[in-house]
C-alpha cells in the first residue's frame, strides 16, 4: 500500500481576511481524499499563536451574519528545519507529528499571502503549494504589482498609490491630488489586503478623503482607482512552468460593488461560469492572465481579476490574488471546475505542483 502524503493545511491568521481563511480550509478539507493524504491541520489564532486545533474548521460555527474564526483551544506548534511540526512541550514534540511532505497555505492577506509564511517555509526545506516569496509579495502589494503590470504593457485603470504618512501631513492636498488624476466615481482600498476588505467607492472629494482614511485604517499605503462602469470578469490560472488559464467568469453582486458582504454574506450574490461574453474578449481575459502571473514570476495558482467595458469593448487588469479563496462561493474552484478540473482533482494537481517544483 502506497504511503499517504502527509500535508498541513494552514489558515487562519492574523490579517482581516481570517475568517475566509478558516471557511477556505474547511472546504479543502472536505474535499481532500482521505486515502491518499494523511491531513494536518495548523490553525493562526488572530494573536499569530500556531496551534493543532481541539475543533476542526468543520467544526466551528458562527452567529448569522457572520463568519467562524479560530478558537484558543490547543496545543502550540512551531514550524522546524528537519524536525518539521514541534510542540511547545519540554521535549519538544507531538505524539504522531513530525516531518510533513507538503504544506497548503490558505492564509489570506497580510502574513500569510505576502511571502511571509512562504519565506518562513522556505527556511524550514518544506514544499507548498502556491507562489513563492517574491510573487506572493507582488501578488499582495496592489502598487507595486500594477507598476510592474505597466511596465509589461498590461491593460490597466487609471491609478495612483497614496502613503498614509502623506495624508496625515496633507489630507487635503492627497485628497485634490486623487481627485484630480483619477476622477470621480473612484475606489479607495488598502494596497495590500484582500476580499474587498477596508474598500469605498467614492463619488465626491469628502468621500474620497474618508475612503483613505477607511483603508489607512488596514494598511499604511492606499490605492485610488477610477471607476470603471462595466462587468467583472475572472480567469483563474493553473501551473509552474507551462501554466493554464480557466474559463472565464463573471461576478453579478448583491450590492453597489463586490464587498466584503457581497462576497461572503450576501445570498443574492451570482457568479455565471462561463461568463457570457464573445469569445475574443474571452480569450484576451485568459492571455492577460497568463501574462500577469507570469510577470510576477507565480506558480502554482492565481485567481486574476479584470474589468470589461461593453460600451468601447476595453479590458482592463485588475489584480492578481496568490492564494484564491476556496469557498464554496469562490471563483477559482468553480472556474477549474467548469474548466474540467472538478474540486477535488484541484486540490490533487495543486499538492502535485508544489511537490514537482520542490
Amino acid at each position: 500500500m502506497t504511503e499517504k502524503i502527509r500535508v498541513a493545511i494552514v489558515y487562519g491568521g492574523r490579517s482581516a481576511e481570517h475568517e475566509v481563511s478558516v471557511v477556505s480550509a474547511r472546504c479543502v478539507m472536505e474535499a481532500i481524499d482521505p486515502a491518499k493524504y494523511d491531513v494536518v491541520p495548523v490553525a493562526i489564532t488572530k494573536e499569530g499563536r500556531w496551534l493543532l486545533p481541539e475543533r476542526k474548521p468543520a467544526q466551528l460555527t458562527a452567529p448569522a451574519g457572520s463568519l467562524p474564526f479560530v478558537e484558543e483551544a490547543g496545543t502550540t506548534v512551531a514550524l522546524r528545519p528537519s524536525a518539521g511540526l514541534v510542540s511547545d512541550s519540554a521535549d519538544g514534540s507531538v505524539d504522531g507529528l513530525g516531518a510533513v511532505d507538503v504544506v497548503f497555505p490558505l492564509v489570506h492577506g497580510p502574513f500569510g499571502e505576502d511571502g511571509t509564511l512562504q519565506g518562513m517555509l522556505e527556511m524550514a526545506g518544506v514544499p507548498y503549494v502556491g507562489a513563492g516569496v517574491l510573487a506572493s509579495a507582488l501578488g499582495m502589494d496592489k502598487e507595486m504589482q500594477k507598476r510592474l503590470f505597466a511596465a509589461r504593457g498590461l491593460p490597466l485603470a487609471p491609478w495612483i498609490h497614496v502613503h498614509a504618512a502623506d495624508a496625515r501631513r496633507n489630507e487635503q492636498g492627497c485628497t485634490d491630488t486623487a481627485v484630480d488624476q483619477i476622477g470621480l466615481p473612484c475606489f479607495t482600498k488598502p494596497a495590500r489586503l484582500g476580499s474587498s476588505v477596508g474598500v469605498s467607492r467614492c463619488r465626491d472629494a469628502g468621500e474620497v478623503r474618508a475612503g483613505l482614511a477607511h483603508a489607512f485604517e488596514y494598511d499604511e499605503k492606499a490605492i485610488v482607482e477610477k471607476a470603471i462602469v462595466g462587468r467583472e470578469l475572472e480567469c483563474a490560472v493553473l501551473g509552474n512552468d507551462d501554466p493554464e488559464a480557466s474559463v472565464v467568469g463573471e461576478i453579478v453582486s448583491a450590492n453597489e460593488f463586490y464587498d466584503y458582504r457581497a462576497k461572503y454574506l450576501e445570498e443574492q450574490s451570482r457568479t455565471i461560469v462561463p461568463a457570457d461574453v464573445a469569445e475574443p474578449v474571452a480569450e484576451r481575459v485568459r492571455r492577460f492572465a497568463l501574462e500577469a502571473f507570469q510577470a510576477i514570476e507565480c506558480r502554482g495558482m492565481a485567481r486574476v481579476d479584470f474589468f470589461y467595458e461593453e460600451a468601447t469593448g476595453a479590458v482592463f487588469l485588475n489584480e492578481i490574488n496568490t492564494i484564491p479563496g476556496f469557498t464554496p462561493i469562490s471563483m477559482y474552484p468553480k472556474l477549474w471546475d467548469a474548466s474540467g478540473i472538478p474540486y477535488a482533482k484541484l486540490v490533487d494537481r495543486l499538492i502535485e505542483l508544489a511537490l514537482e517544483h520542490r
